[in-house]
Protein backbone atom coordinates (compact mmCIF):
# COMPACT_ATOMS: atom_id res chain seq x y z
CA UNK A 1 0.00 0.00 0.00
CA UNK A 2 1.26 3.75 -0.78
CA UNK A 3 1.55 6.25 1.81
CA UNK A 4 -1.13 8.50 -0.65
CA UNK A 5 -3.67 5.44 0.12
CA UNK A 6 -2.82 4.90 3.40
CA UNK A 7 -3.26 8.89 4.20
CA UNK A 8 -6.68 8.77 2.79
CA UNK A 9 -7.59 5.38 4.80
CA UNK A 10 -6.71 7.10 7.79
CA UNK A 11 -8.90 10.34 7.16
CA UNK A 12 -12.32 8.93 8.56
CA UNK A 13 -11.17 7.22 11.43
CA UNK A 14 -9.15 10.68 12.56
CA UNK A 15 -12.02 12.91 12.06
CA UNK A 16 -14.33 10.68 14.01
CA UNK A 17 -11.97 10.24 16.99
CA UNK A 18 -11.71 14.05 16.57
CA UNK A 19 -16.04 13.48 16.69
CA UNK A 20 -15.66 11.45 20.15
CA UNK A 21 -12.86 13.48 21.83
CA UNK A 22 -14.43 16.94 21.61
CA UNK A 23 -18.27 15.30 22.70
CA UNK A 24 -16.22 13.89 25.46
CA UNK A 25 -14.77 16.85 26.56
CA UNK A 26 -16.73 19.77 25.59
CA UNK A 27 -20.46 17.78 25.12
CA UNK A 28 -20.28 19.27 21.69
CA UNK A 29 -19.04 17.91 18.17
CA UNK A 30 -17.68 20.63 15.79
CA UNK A 31 -20.00 21.05 12.60
CA UNK A 32 -16.78 21.21 11.01
CA UNK A 33 -15.98 17.82 11.44
CA UNK A 34 -19.46 16.57 9.94
CA UNK A 35 -18.75 18.43 6.73
CA UNK A 36 -14.95 17.78 6.45
CA UNK A 37 -16.46 14.14 5.97
CA UNK A 38 -18.94 15.18 3.65
CA UNK A 39 -16.68 17.19 1.95
CA UNK A 40 -13.81 14.06 1.97
CA UNK A 41 -16.27 11.12 0.83
CA UNK A 42 -16.44 12.43 -2.62
CA UNK A 43 -12.98 12.87 -3.73
CA UNK A 44 -12.02 9.51 -1.58
CA UNK A 45 -14.77 7.76 -2.99
CA UNK A 46 -12.90 8.61 -6.76
CA UNK A 47 -9.79 7.34 -5.64
CA UNK A 48 -11.14 4.20 -4.38
CA UNK A 49 -12.94 3.54 -7.52
CA UNK A 50 -16.36 3.68 -6.39
CA UNK A 51 -18.95 3.31 -9.40
CA UNK A 52 -21.93 6.30 -9.49
CA UNK A 53 -24.22 3.62 -8.17
CA UNK A 54 -22.55 3.05 -5.61
CA UNK A 55 -21.78 6.89 -4.43
CA UNK A 56 -25.44 7.32 -5.24
CA UNK A 57 -26.48 4.49 -2.49
CA UNK A 58 -23.78 5.91 0.18
CA UNK A 59 -26.03 9.53 -0.38
CA UNK A 60 -28.76 7.66 -0.27
CA UNK A 61 -27.96 6.07 3.10
CA UNK A 62 -26.65 9.34 4.23
CA UNK A 63 -29.64 10.90 3.55
CA UNK A 64 -31.78 8.64 5.28
CA UNK A 65 -29.29 8.02 8.34
CA UNK A 66 -30.24 12.29 8.45
CA UNK A 67 -33.51 11.96 8.80
CA UNK A 68 -33.54 8.89 11.59
CA UNK A 69 -30.85 11.54 13.03
CA UNK A 70 -33.32 14.71 12.89
CA UNK A 71 -36.32 12.43 14.50
CA UNK A 72 -33.55 11.04 17.10
CA UNK A 73 -32.85 14.74 17.60
CA UNK A 74 -36.63 16.55 18.04
CA UNK A 75 -36.90 13.46 20.29
CA UNK A 76 -34.08 14.65 22.20
CA UNK A 77 -32.53 11.12 22.30
CA UNK A 78 -29.45 12.76 20.96
CA UNK A 79 -27.76 16.11 20.22
CA UNK A 80 -27.68 17.70 17.04
CA UNK A 81 -23.82 17.10 16.53
CA UNK A 82 -24.63 13.69 17.22
CA UNK A 83 -27.63 13.44 14.58
CA UNK A 84 -24.90 14.92 11.69
CA UNK A 85 -21.80 12.62 12.87
CA UNK A 86 -23.97 9.66 12.86
CA UNK A 87 -25.17 10.54 8.97
CA UNK A 88 -21.33 11.82 7.97
CA UNK A 89 -20.32 8.33 9.01
CA UNK A 90 -23.13 6.68 7.37
CA UNK A 91 -22.27 8.29 4.49
CA UNK A 92 -18.52 7.14 4.10
CA UNK A 93 -19.94 3.61 5.65
CA UNK A 94 -22.43 2.49 3.17
CA UNK A 95 -25.07 -0.12 2.85
CA UNK A 96 -22.07 -2.68 3.09
CA UNK A 97 -21.46 -1.03 6.77
CA UNK A 98 -24.26 0.59 8.20
CA UNK A 99 -25.56 -2.52 9.61
CA UNK A 100 -22.39 -3.46 11.34
CA UNK A 101 -22.16 0.56 12.23
CA UNK A 102 -26.16 0.53 13.83
CA UNK A 103 -24.86 -2.73 15.52
CA UNK A 104 -21.29 -1.39 17.62
CA UNK A 105 -23.14 2.16 17.82
CA UNK A 106 -25.87 0.18 19.84
CA UNK A 107 -23.34 -2.20 21.93
CA UNK A 108 -20.52 0.38 22.51
CA UNK A 109 -23.18 3.13 23.82
CA UNK A 110 -24.72 0.57 25.87
CA UNK A 111 -21.41 -0.17 26.85
CA UNK A 112 -20.22 3.83 27.54
CA UNK A 113 -23.44 4.84 29.51
CA UNK A 114 -23.13 1.56 31.87
CA UNK A 115 -19.74 2.92 32.35
CA UNK A 116 -20.30 6.38 32.94
CA UNK A 117 -23.29 5.83 35.17
CA UNK A 118 -20.84 3.91 37.73
CA UNK A 119 -17.66 6.93 36.91
CA UNK A 120 -20.75 9.53 37.96
CA UNK A 121 -21.69 7.23 40.76
CA UNK A 122 -18.18 6.34 42.36
CA UNK A 123 -15.78 8.82 40.79
CA UNK A 124 -17.37 12.11 41.94
CA UNK A 125 -14.19 12.15 44.90
CA UNK A 126 -11.19 12.29 41.76
CA UNK A 127 -13.78 14.61 40.03
CA UNK A 128 -12.54 17.45 42.22
CA UNK A 129 -8.36 17.21 40.91
CA UNK A 130 -9.33 16.50 37.03
CA UNK A 131 -9.76 18.91 34.68
CA UNK A 132 -13.08 20.78 34.42
CA UNK A 133 -14.23 18.86 31.52
CA UNK A 134 -14.22 15.49 33.64
CA UNK A 135 -16.15 16.79 36.35
CA UNK A 136 -18.50 17.96 33.67
CA UNK A 137 -18.95 14.76 32.33
CA UNK A 138 -19.15 12.94 35.76
CA UNK A 139 -21.93 15.25 36.90
CA UNK A 140 -24.73 12.98 38.06
CA UNK A 141 -27.93 13.65 35.84
CA UNK A 142 -25.72 14.86 33.07
CA UNK A 143 -25.89 13.84 29.09
CA UNK A 144 -23.86 11.35 27.97
CA UNK A 145 -21.95 12.37 24.99
CA UNK A 146 -23.24 9.94 22.48
CA UNK A 147 -19.87 10.76 19.80
CA UNK A 148 -17.98 8.10 21.67
CA UNK A 149 -20.50 5.43 20.52
CA UNK A 150 -20.56 6.66 17.46
CA UNK A 151 -16.90 6.70 16.76
CA UNK A 152 -16.54 3.07 18.04
CA UNK A 153 -19.31 2.16 16.21
CA UNK A 154 -17.66 3.84 12.88
CA UNK A 155 -14.56 2.40 13.31
CA UNK A 156 -15.41 -1.37 14.09
CA UNK A 157 -17.89 -0.96 10.69
CA UNK A 158 -15.28 1.14 8.47
CA UNK A 159 -13.37 -2.46 7.63
CA UNK A 160 -16.86 -3.84 5.77
CA UNK A 161 -16.89 -0.31 3.54
CA UNK A 162 -16.72 -0.38 -0.31
CA UNK A 163 -14.29 2.77 0.43
CA UNK A 164 -11.92 1.06 2.22
CA UNK A 165 -12.54 -2.52 -0.32
CA UNK A 166 -11.52 0.08 -2.85
CA UNK A 167 -8.87 1.45 -1.67
CA UNK A 168 -7.27 -1.65 -0.51
CA UNK A 169 -7.89 -2.89 -4.32
CA UNK A 170 -10.47 -5.37 -2.72
CA UNK A 171 -13.51 -4.39 -4.78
Amino acid sequence: MDIVSLLILSLFPALVIVGALSDITTMTIPNWISLALIGLFFPVAFAAHLSVGEVAANVGVGVVALLIGMVMFALRWVGGGDAKMLAAAALWLGLPGVPSYLLWVTVSGGLFAVFLMQARAFGQPYALRAPAWVGKLLQPKGDIPYGVALCAGALAAFPQSALMAGLLGNS
